[in-house]
């Protein structure tokens, strides 16, 4: 009968439940907790974007021109090559594994950060020194935050930069002017890797959407 029936699957059910403990471990997939940790870092990329071309701005202007015109657009000197570039080819840059482009994400802004932190250091306002630092915290964040994501992928670390980004008896610029276009050419290239960053945690979020859980049963013999 139909009350039969029920009653046959509920005591059935219990006696599931209570059984529980019994049963293997059920592991949720590290995936919920990437598709989660992709969409927070992207969120934040597309932050620092924007907080980027507010500090741009402010700082092109305290270098003063040629540096705050729009259309100052310098070769690239043999000095600003110590700075990650962003300057791949997109197909070629495509076609890297994931792995490897959160890799060398990883490291362009740890990288990226340590010349940054110098660049506070010498700004003679106090103005643009508390911008600097602002933006330096959540460019840490994003470090971190794209480390996360490694991790929860299950892709190993890359060891990040030690010590001064500057290498040990590396001449400094010899005038102001090629210390400006060091400058410059830094906040040109952290422009470039933001807006890259951005493409390719949008590109991840969708192959790793938040809502993705994988259960996993543990083998063993019976």
């Amino acid at each position: 009968s139909p009350t039969g029936d029920s009653w046959g699957i509920f005591t059935f059910l219990c006696a599931a439940l209570c059984n529980l403990p019994a049963l293997p471990a059920l592991n949720c997939s590290e995936e919920l907790g990437a598709g989660q940790s992709i969409q927070q870092t992207y969120d934040l990329t597309r932050y620092l974007e924007h907080q980027l071309r507010t500090l741009a701005g402010t700082y092109l202007n305290y270098l003063g021109p040629p540096f705050n015109e729009p259309d100052f657009n310098p070769p690239r000197l043999a000095r600003a090559e110590r700075v990650p570039s962003a300057t791949v080819d997109l197909d070629l840059w495509r076609g890297l594994t994931d792995n490897a482009r959160l890799a060398a994400n990883y490291r362009a802004y740890s990288r990226l950060l340590c010349y940054l932190r110098v660049l506070d250091s010498q700004v003679g306002t106090a103005e643009l020194r508390h911008r600097l630092a602002h933006f330096c915290a959540s460019l840490q964040g994003l470090v971190l935050s794209i480390g996360g994501v490694m991790s929860s992928l299950g892709y190993p670390l890359p060891a990040g930069p030690a010590g001064s980004p500057v290498p040990p008896g590396a001449p400094a610029a010899p005038n102001d002017f090629l210390k400006k276009m060091d400058d410059f050419w830094l906040l040109k290239e952290l422009q470039t890797w933001l807006w890259r960053s951005a493409k390719d945690f949008n590109r991840l979020k969708k192959k790793v959407p938040p809502a993705m859980v994988t259960l996993r049963l543990e083998a063993r013999e019976f």
